[in-house]
């Protein structure tokens, strides 16, 4: 453990074995299980600052992080994240509240992950990456550089009844670098978006787009589904 850290909140619980970096400020109750290894200058349990017509709203519990599980050099975790068993949050990214990481996925370096996303088990989410609010990413998908993906047609013009919606990305799908989802957007299973693809309209199981718009060139060949690659 640093001489320099770290800083602890009322009610944090930590387990065996956690290491941590210089000047981590950890808040209160925050949860960080056995063997975790917590960068320098990550800030754990960050309560939300919300504007007055935000979104976000909504119940804030405790941040959880499972065993083995390790964030990153100025990481930013919020209070009502959890992040699974061996998952990676990477240097510099920004995990909202209610956000869920799940068990071996891996977050890069600066990418965002909004409140309310759900992130399945054994995902990639490369560097530089956006995740709006509401988004569902389903297991063992690879979401490449710099992909946005946004949840709102109306750029704020509308009223509070109106929801948001993020983008699904299904099963074992792959997103392109560069990539630009609209909001509500579903990539289907085993889909293959192509690097800098604008995707409007709904991605058909294992069809592979392309374009701006995107539009279907061809079907995903056996050989590339994921199960040739376990």
């Amino acid at each position: 453990m640093s001489e320099a850290g770290p800083l602890l909140g009322d009610g944090v619980r930590l387990g065996e074995g956690v290491s941590f970096g210089a000047y981590v400020v950890v808040h209160a109750r925050t949860v960080i299980g056995d063997g975790c290894a917590i960068g320098d200058h990550a800030v754990l349990g960050k309560l939300p600052v919300l504007s007055a017509h935000s979104s976000a709203a909504g119940e804030v519990g405790a941040l959880e992080i499972s065993a083995g599980a390790s964030v990153g050099t100025g990481a930013v975790v919020f209070a009502g994240a959890s992040v699974g068993e061996q998952a990676i949050v990477g240097d510099q990214s920004f995990v909202r509240e209610r956000a869920r990481i799940g068990a071996g996925s891996v977050i890069g370096r600066g990418s965002v992950v909004d409140n309310d996303v759900l992130v399945g088990e054994r995902v990639r989410v490369q560097s530089g990456v956006y995740l709006t609010a509401f988004t569902v990413v389903e297991d063992d998908v690879f979401v490449g550089p710099g992909v946005t993906t946004t949840n709102d047609h109306t750029m704020a013009r509308h009223g509070p009844q109106t929801p948001v919606r993020g983008a699904l990305l299904r099963r074992a799908c792959r997103i392109g670098g560069g990539a630009v989802l609209v909001p509500g957007i579903e990539v289907g299973e085993e889909a293959f978006v192509a690097a800098g693809a604008v995707v409007t309209r709904d991605v058909p199981r294992r069809s592979v787009v392309m374009g701006v718009p995107a539009k279907v060139v061809r079907e995903v060949p056996e050989q590339d589904l994921l199960e040739r690659w376990r």
